[in-house]
């Protein structure tokens, strides 16, 4: 009797130290209460002024919400490691003592069963999870995309509207200088109200209109700042000439249908239906019963032992997994439902944005040539102006027709910019390039 105590004690400690062996301890992680720093970023932050292919790189460094969408892949890969594991065994046992009867020691019993339904779907459980952390991959990168996109947005609309912003301010004193001049005339009772209200009205709207952009411009810069998590109003300089993605409109509009290939978040959602075809192929496998299989044993009271190989098996009656099957199949037809609208979306997306871009480009090139002719009017509009020969509304009205005319062709320039950047965007030209992606065809 004391014998077979000291090998209960033994087993209970035995199991106890495997347990705690093979546990990971716990370490609370608390929730910050106040805002990180963005003074700083990890690494030092260069003197400008700053290039679209710097502010590229920055943002792929420095975005806040980048950094911890990164940290989904840890996610994956866990998930990617706990498909691939079996369950872990199940032990059982009992003892019995004697209560009655001629027996004369414990009665005890003991086994130990494994899980075998779960061999059967191993291989399912990990391809879907493999698909899943694939999956987050291309998204991750659909989502630097879209963080590179923006920052080059913002920057291109910057920098034009820092060019605009000079012509409207340079607007707004020609009718300053002409407004002083009327209200001289008004005063000295050589012009009337009626024939300045005109120019002062002009002049109140060129105001408001450096006003707008001045607001505007703020914001774009806060918003780039954001991008590359700094403070709002950090100083951030500029180069004053953008350059444009190297977009091939031929190319792209020839082998638009081919997009698939190239979009990380058509390739996400590829990715996903993958692991959604796992995931059904899993829900039919587990309509079979459930089958443990192990060995058990044990002795009676009166000592007589016995062991041989057990088993138990679930009944298929009335559950058989018939819900989570026809969820599955539901989601599926979901997932390839909103797989074909994304890819027909995409392929529209790209063939209207080079329509568009194309538009906006022989809009430009008609603007600017019309440039010279408003730059000669203005040019001869000042000489004949100073040498009396001009009266000063003539003046007035040729020069702002030539500030008006550039800030028409910064405005194209930008729609351009624009443009060329979301085209960009939707194509990846100049952005971390799709074969950084794992092999997605495993």
């Amino acid at each position: 009797m004391p014998s077979l105590a000291r090998l209960l004690s033994t087993c209970v400690a035995l199991s106890a130290t495997l347990l705690v062996a093979g546990c990971a301890s716990y370490r609370p992680l608390p929730l910050p209460t106040t805002p990180t720093p963005t003074v700083e970023a990890a690494a030092p932050f260069p003197d400008g002024p700053l290039t679209s292919e710097q502010i590229t790189a920055l943002v792929l460094r420095d975005d806040a919400e980048l950094i911890a969408a990164r940290r989904q892949k840890g996610v994956a890969e866990a998930q990617l490691l706990q498909a691939g594991l079996l369950p872990d065994p199940s032990f059982g046992g009992a003892i019995l003592p004697l209560t009655a009867g001629p027996g004369t020691t414990f009665a005890w019993n003991a086994n130990i069963q494994e899980d075998l339904r779960a061999l059967v779907t191993l291989k399912a459980r990990k391809q879907g999870a493999r698909a899943a952390s694939l999956q987050v991959d291309a998204q991750l990168l659909w989502q630097e995309w879209q963080a590179v996109g923006q920052a080059r947005l913002l920057y291109a609309q910057i920098v034009s509207g820092e060019r605009g912003m000079r012509l409207l301010v340079e607007t707004q004193r020609v009718f300053a200088d002409r407004t002083a001049r009327l209200d001289r005339a008004l005063a000295e009772g050589n012009a009337t109200l009626t024939t300045s209200a005109p120019d002062l009205a002009a002049l109140q709207a060129a105001r408001a209109q450096v006003d707008a952009l001045e607001r505007q411009q703020l914001v774009r810069r806060h918003q780039l700042n954001a991008l590359l998590n700094r403070e709002a109003d950090a100083p951030l300089r500029l180069a004053d000439a953008p350059a444009a993605p190297d977009v091939d409109l031929a190319a792209v509009d020839a082998s638009a249908v081919e997009i698939a290939q190239r979009r990380p978040d058509i390739i996400a959602l590829r990715l996903g239906y993958r692991a959604q075809e796992a995931r059904t192929r899993l829900s039919i496998l587990m309509q079979f019963p459930a089958f443990n299989f192990g060995v058990g044993g044990g002795s009676d009271n009166s000592n007589v032992r016995s062991v041989g190989p057990q088993f138990s098996t679930t009944l298929p009656v009335f559950d058989r997994n018939q819900g989570d099957v026809a969820a599955q199949h539901a989601t599926r037809e979901q997932l390839h439902a909103e797989y074909q609208a994304r890819l027909d979306a995409a392929y529209s997306q790209a063939r209207a944005a080079v329509a568009e871009l194309r538009q906006a480009e022989r809009q430009l090139a008609v603007v600017r040539a019309d440039l010279p002719g408003t730059r000669r009017a203005a040019a001869q509009a000042a000489s004949a102006f100073q040498a009396g020969a001009l009266d000063e509304l003539g003046y007035v009205d040729l020069i702002s027709a030539n500030l008006t005319k550039q800030q028409e062709i910064v405005a194209l320039e930008q729609t351009v910019l624009e443009q060329q950047v979301a085209l960009a965007t939707l194509t990846g030209a100049g952005l971390p390039a799709i074969d950084a992606l794992p092999d997605t065809a495993a």
